[in-house]
């Protein structure tokens, strides 16, 4: 089945276009939008036809070069029900969301041909997977995947095995060990872990898939918008749980999955809660003077979003938001550049973070960086970019280099001096991006002013 990206691309702007924000009124500065009426998001029943066409490019027009890339000329995805292979998840057409008894995809990559690809199952997939077996009977089954194996006679078999990457390690002791017992000796020597095939195309991003992205991140945060502004809060009265599970239940109504329970915290003109305790601040009571800080996370048509934006509380008298603050943002502002900035192809996380904090040490920022990969995951798989614990080196992963259209969570704070060598303000910013192989693009803006409060 050949699909043509460039239709691909021409169904997927009339569907998502025609419901997503003629209703959404633009704030100030560059805050997001909040969102006014339902029509935002897709109904269920629209959200497969665009998630399939999107996975029938990835299948015809990635798989192929990530296979060869990796060396990998046969690649399976085994998993079973309630034991579902992460990556299985992202290969199987909506609206499939678990494997059914034992599932298996069988790739095989013919060269000129292209990539077969083909399902080993007692339910067939739809017409992106040739069915070459369909019964009841799990030892026919097993057997008729050793039959195809043996028919093709692959060079190297990937399986999903990987002892650093969760991700990558879907496939089972068990099922791997019945698998080599439909392996005949010399089948099972070229049996290998498809880690690195697994992570290229879990972290690869397509055009279609950064045609819609953007909504998907406008649609956080203009839930965030929305929560951070007198609509939701009212000064001396709402907590910040109260702001939290208001979050949760915006994005139930709009029929958004988050992928944790949206934090709200605070910290206090006072001093109190400003410190690096990342529970400091929650369950209080948001009051005047007060800076509010969020983290939320969504996904929707399989692609996730990590956001964490910041906002003041206007005391009495008060028009606008202080200069010292407007400045503390803009340092967070100044952060994010020099990290941007300092992600080149080929370089590895590690080598990204030394750079980045050099740089900031050199400007005078006080920064911490804690940058991830996004995708299919919250938390994708990709070079790791500091993490919030350990701002050195971190093993394995922060050793992955960087590629182009992949995306990420620009994440991490700085810490503004504001009375005492002891008193900070932390200015804590995430806003999720795509790496096109020579820059870095918010997919949906990044916050340069403050939300406020009135």
């Amino acid at each position: 089945m050949k699909t043509s990206r460039a239709g691909i691309s021409a169904v997927l702007c009339m569907i998502l276009t025609s419901s997503v924000w003629g209703a959404a009124a633009a704030l100030a500065g560059d805050q997001g939008r909040v969102l006014d009426g339902p029509g935002a998001v897709l109904p269920h029943r629209d959200r497969a036809p665009a998630i399939n066409r999107m996975l029938a490019d990835r299948l015809e027009n990635v798989l192929p070069e990530l296979m060869r890339e990796t060396g990998i000329d046969c690649w399976l995805v085994i998993n079973r029900e309630y034991a579902e292979d992460p990556v299985y998840l992202t290969m199987v057409p909506a609206p499939v969301f678990a494997a059914r008894r034992t599932t298996m995809l069988l790739f095989i990559d013919r060269g000129e041909e292209g990539v077969k690809r083909f399902t080993v199952n007692r339910y067939p997939l739809g017409e992106l997977y040739e069915p070459a077996w369909e019964g009841g009977d799990l030892d026919e089954q097993w057997q008729r995947l050793g039959d195809l194996l043996a028919e093709y006679k692959p060079k190297t078999i990937g399986v999903n095995t990987s002892r650093h990457w969760p991700v990558a390690d879907g496939l089972t002791q068990s099922l791997h060990a019945r698998l080599l017992e439909v392996l005949t000796p010399e089948l099972q020597e070229r049996v290998t872990s498809a880690e690195e095939l697994a992570i290229r195309w879990l972290e690869t991003r397509t055009p279609a898939e950064l045609e819609v992205y953007p909504q998907i991140v406008s649609l956080a945060r203009g839930v965030i918008a929305e929560s951070f502004s007198e609509r939701v809060i009212t000064p001396g009265v709402t907590t910040t749980e109260d702001v939290s599970w208001y979050m949760w239940e915006r994005f139930e109504e709009l029929g958004l999955r988050i992928w944790f329970k949206p934090s709200v915290n605070t910290q206090h003109p006072d001093g109190e809660c400003n410190t690096e305790n990342p529970f400091c601040g929650v369950s209080d009571i948001i009051r005047p003077g007060d800076v509010i800080h969020t983290d939320v996370g969504i996904c929707y048509l399989r692609l996730c979003t990590d956001t964490q934006e910041m906002g003041y509380v206007l005391r009495l008298g008060e028009d606008t938001v202080p200069d010292a603050l407007v400045k503390a943002l803009a340092d967070g502002n100044r952060w994010q550049d020099i990290l941007t900035n300092e992600m080149v192809t080929g370089r590895t996380g590690n080598e990204i973070l030394a750079a980045a904090r050099s740089a900031s040490e050199a400007e005078g920022l006080n920064a911490s960086i804690y940058t991830h990969p996004l995708g299919f995951f919250g938390h994708a798989p990709g070079p790791t970019i500091g993490m919030w614990d350990n701002q050195g080196e971190t093993p394995v992963r922060g050793d992955w280099p960087l590629y182009a259209s992949t995306g990420y969570a620009i994440e991490g704070n700085v810490k503004v001096r504001r009375n005492g060598d002891d008193d900070w303000w932390q200015i804590k910013l995430e806003q999720s991006a795509v790496f096109d192989g020579e820059k870095v693009l918010y997919l949906a803006g990044r916050q340069t002013e403050w939300h406020v409060v009135r």
